[in-house]
């Protein structure tokens, strides 16, 4: 019995790999691009499929120079190149050598020809578009939980409009079934949830990762849909089927947030400024009939044949319309109390309190430690004050001493002898009061006897 060989993974991948490469060692294939990518080596790597099987493609960074363009998820294109093994892997592709574009894909013409479909039957039609509340109170978003979509709405309709009560129905918005869970949770939300507005949002992606919003069961769900739908799906340059079937369309899911909700703090200004404004009309209304009602009662008090009966009746017609214009006014002013109660849900008072209670707080510190600070300068002041006593000329005074100067314009302190002459008049400053003196005479001893008082000198004090 002959004993059949044994290959090794390595040798059955080189011989599947040495005839494939051999069977085909050059050749073209058309088909449609998907799953296209380019990593850091500049390499594009994508599928080339028809509608029954799909093979894998690489062209390599030194051949794209020759492309006319860059190729793109759904373009069909002929690729010219050969088949190759991967051994590591054991996966064959194709090494494209070159490519020439085959028209526009098929998953392009799909959405064409149903776009140009849905067209013809109306379903686009702007007359059956539903108006969008002004200021909804509840919308609800059909979407994935944890795509990055549904968090950018949420976000921004939070910090543009807080009071507004968000609803999120959990769907697949990508592969198969996508579209059906999309069309049921449409349907159910009709039936079943009171919400103003839907909203069907994702991320963006390839046309294969938005097919199910170009699905036809789904445009005409939207279509069929007694609330109103906003499709904002993928980004402001991707357009689906449900875009055009939808009531309104959104460029981006954030864009859709600032779109549907005001902004409530700019709303808040203009109900004051309205509020304003219409206190200040029906005011004049008021003074405006009051003057013309006077005028009508002055106008039948002066006339030579009053007529009672139209006097009466004229000032009933006062008081009816007055009456009227207050109920109008209470009315008017009973609207504006609701809605600034409802803008007080968002009002930045608690956080005006919080601030002023911090202020209050601050404000006590800030005394308390001012009055520290002072205390320590007032005793600082009165040290300083001791010690300016204890060197003050008064001070020196005070101990029997005695400070002697001209009696000049100037009062220049006389400290040696020769600063005067016998027979000047001086004056001594003491404690208390002076002296009004005449020199007699002078000496530089301060130890020797004095000169000679002459006759006739005299000392004078204050």
């Amino acid at each position: 019995m002959r004993m059949q060989k044994i290959f090794s993974v390595h040798e059955l991948t080189r011989s599947i790999k040495s005839m494939l490469e051999g069977r085909y060692p050059f050749l073209s294939v058309v088909g449609e691009v998907t799953n296209l990518r380019k990593p850091g080596s500049g390499h594009l790597y994508f599928t080339l499929k028809d509608d029954r099987a799909q093979i894998k493609a690489v062209l390599f960074k030194m051949q794209q120079r020759y492309l006319k363009k860059q190729p793109k998820d759904g373009d069909m294109v002929v690729c010219r190149g050969k088949i190759s093994v991967y051994e590591p892997r054991g996966d064959y592709q194709l090494i494209v050598d070159g490519l020439d574009y085959h028209g526009a894909g098929a998953l392009q013409r799909a959405f064409a020809q149903l776009k140009e479909q849905l067209a013809a039957e109306g379903l686009f039609d702007a007359s059956h578009k539903k108006d969008l509340p002004l200021i909804p109170t509840h919308v609800t978003l059909v979407t994935s939980p944890n795509g990055a979509a549904v968090h950018d709405f949420i976000r921004i309709a939070q910090n543009r409009f807080p009071q507004i009560q968000l609803s999120v129905y959990p769907v697949a918005v990508q592969g198969a079934g996508a579209a059906v869970e999309i069309c049921r949770a449409i349907k159910e939300i009709n039936d079943q949830v009171n919400t103003d507005i839907i909203v069907l949002t994702r991320g963006g992606g390839s046309i294969e990762d938005l097919q199910a919003f170009n699905d036809e069961a789904l445009a005409r769900t939207i279509y069929a849909s007694r609330l109103p739908v906003v499709s904002a799906v993928g980004h402001e340059i991707d357009f689906t089927i449900a875009d055009f079937a939808a009531d309104l369309r959104a460029p981006t899911p954030s864009g859709a947030a600032e779109m549907l909700l005001p902004d409530s703090r700019a709303l808040a200004e203009q109900i004051q400024t309205l509020k304003k404004r219409l206190i200040q009309v029906m005011v004049g209304k008021l003074e405006r009939h009051e003057n013309q009602i006077a005028l009508y009662r002055q106008q039948l008090v002066s006339a030579a044949h009053p007529v009672v009966a139209l006097r009466l009746r004229l000032i009933n017609q006062a008081d009816r319309l007055t009456h009227t214009m207050f109920t109008l006014l209470n009315q008017k002013a009973g609207r504006l109390a609701v809605a600034e109660k409802k803008m007080a849900q968002c009002s930045p008072g608690r956080k005006i309190d919080l601030l002023k209670q911090q202020l209050q707080s601050l404000s006590e510190k800030m005394t308390t430690a001012m009055q520290g600070e002072l205390n320590h300068k007032d005793q600082q002041l009165a040290g300083y004050s001791g010690l300016l006593h204890a060197v003050s000329p008064l001070s020196t005074l005070a101990r029997g001493y005695a400070v002697a100067r001209k009696k000049t314009k100037t009062g220049k302190i006389i400290t040696e002898p020769t600063q005067v002459r016998p027979g000047e008049s001086i004056e001594v400053i003491l404690a208390r009061g002076r002296l009004d003196c005449t020199v007699t005479g002078t000496t530089n001893d301060q130890t020797g006897p004095p000169n000679p008082q002459p006759a006739g000198s005299k000392k004078q004090s204050n």
